[in-house]
């Protein structure tokens, strides 16, 4: 135990008779990088929730550098060297990168000498680990790979020694995602322990040493992640073997169902972030869209599925045009048989406070079947998601439960038998497995495949590059808001990158 920076001991968690962690046991040794995989809803949150204070245990122990700890709040895991940076960042958007580093300590030691020894210590910290910041930007002017930067500068700041990130490149790059594991292994380097939330299999081989899989509230292995494989990880994730490459027969593209043509939206400041672009898509094909996050796919699907105003262009959807002008009128559209699966699920797939089955309707309320004169039928309401929990394994198979209660996978789950599930012809999808693990992406991918060979055209955006080229049938490469390229989804990855760099289509080609 005098080796380990951490070991927990028998720890209960229960929520109600949800059973969330079940005797669990866990050591991870100083000075290393473990990692803890598991599905969604598998209890690894709220393991690190007890350790960081938010929860407290129904049962068990906490060893803290072999000695037993008793932590009931935040401020108690900060005094004993834990921070955490957490998978949606807690800072304050309008305040200076400072500003945030030194919240919630203005009674402490670290400011005793004033706000220039605040920053000067946040000026060695950067030095030191490689996680150079101005000090003085505003939060909400700076990319997440620098707010991330922020979040671990923040715990440093407080004196951590161990460091939990759950899902830390949920929202980055992949370019930045490699940047961070840099930032690991340095800080790791310097003597930090570091526990990573992940569910993405390849981050956990790439830079952990250790990794420790829960499955339904349980630990149920720790390995060396020298000595496992990605496909041991998955089974022991899942209970089962998974099937880690998407298997899909070649497209038999129909009749075009979405045309766009010299689309051009701009965004509240003014700033153009799609500009002339044109594309098709038809049925019985999925086309991809690849790029870096912040070059215009976001702006270009809102504007599609009538959630923003184009400032020129055309619209073509079933060979009849869509009204620019104002916006298009998302309702009217979803009538016409789009469907829009959104980028971010919590902003604007669901209300979190409604129940399950309440979110199973949003946009589609006015439906018939869905009315009783002028009231809703919750009975046909609650009768149709308890069979779209069953078509799209939705767990907990709850339809009354409250829909922040969902894991983030099972919330997408939700998100996406409300769309599917409509029998759309044209199904647009935004980061479909964003925050979602290894079985229920398998279960995702099933399904959009299913689509394209029901004959329904599909246009997918992703920031996962393995995504858009296992998926696609075609992949369009945006950057600074142009489509800059077409490829074959056989294309190498490095083509697709240099392209994403923005790299000319023919440089790219050579």
């Amino acid at each position: 135990m005098a080796d380990s920076a951490i070991t927990l001991t028998g720890i209960n968690k229960s929520f109600g008779a949800v059973r969330a962690n079940r005797d669990i046991h866990l050591d991870v040794a100083k000075g290393t990088i473990h990692g803890i995989i598991g599905e969604n809803g598998a209890g690894k949150s709220t393991l690190m929730s007890i350790l960081y204070g938010f929860y407290q245990a129904d049962s068990g122990e906490i060893n803290i550098d072999g000695k037993p700890t008793t932590i009931h709040t935040p401020n108690d895991a900060i005094a004993a060297g834990i921070g955490m940076v957490h998978q949606h960042f807690m800072l304050v958007e309008n305040f200076s990168v400072l500003e945030n580093i030194i919240l919630g300590a203005e009674g402490a030691a670290l400011l005793a000498g004033g706000v220039a020894k605040a920053r000067a210590e946040l000026e060695r910290l950067e030095r030191e680990y490689g996680l150079e910041v101005d000090p003085d930007a505003i939060i909400e002017e700076l990319p997440v790979g620098l707010q991330q930067r922020v979040e671990i500068l923040k715990a440093l700041f407080r004196g951590a020694e161990i460091l939990i990130l759950d899902e830390p490149t949920g929202v980055l790059t992949p370019a930045e995602a490699d940047h961070l594991f840099r930032i690991l292994q340095q800080l790791k380097e310097q003597g930090k322990t570091i526990i990573l939330i992940t569910h993405k299999l390849r981050e956990i081989m790439a830079v952990t040493d250790d990794v420790s899989v829960m499955r339904q509230g349980q630990m149920v292995a720790t390995r060396k992640t020298s000595e496992t494989t990605v496909e041991e990880l998955a089974e022991l994730m899942v209970g089962r073997r998974v099937l880690l490459r998407v298997e899909k027969d070649p497209p038999n593209p129909g009749e075009f169902k979405l045309s766009v043509k010299g689309l051009t939206v701009r965004d509240s400041r003014g700033v153009v972030m799609v500009d002339d672009v044109s594309l098709d898509v038809r049925a019985g094909e999925i086309v991809g869209i690849a790029g870096v996050a912040g070059n215009g796919q976001s702006e270009l699907i809102e504007a599609i599925a009538g959630i923003s105003a184009a400032e020129s262009g055309q619209i073509m959807l079933e060979g009849k045009p869509i009204n620019l002008t104002d916006g298009a009128d998302a309702a009217e559209l979803r009538g016409r048989g789009l469907a829009h699966v959104p980028e971010d699920r919590h902003h604007m797939g669901l209300v979190l406070p409604f129940e399950e089955n309440e979110n199973a309707i949003l946009g589609y309320q006015d439906d018939p079947k869905y009315l009783n004169g002028p009231f809703l039928n919750i009975d046909a309401i609650r009768a149709d998601a308890d069979a779209r929990i069953k078509e799209f394994d939705i767990r907990p198979a709850d339809s009354r439960l409250k829909t922040a209660n969902f894991s983030g996978g099972n919330q997408q789950k939700i998100v996406l038998g409300r769309e599917m599930g409509r029998d759309p012809s044209v199904l647009i999808v935004g980061q479909p497995t964003r925050g979602v693990d290894v079985g229920a992406i398998e279960f995702i991918h099933k399904r959009i495949i299913e689509m394209r060979d029901a004959g329904k055209a599909v246009l997918l955006v992703s920031v996962e590059l393995d995504e858009i080229r296992s998926l696609s049938d075609r992949i369009l490469v945006m950057f600074a808001g142009k489509i800059v390229g077409e490829r074959d989804p056989e294309a190498s990855e490095g083509e697709l990158g240099l392209l994403m760099a923005g790299i000319d289509d023919q440089e790219a080609a050579a």
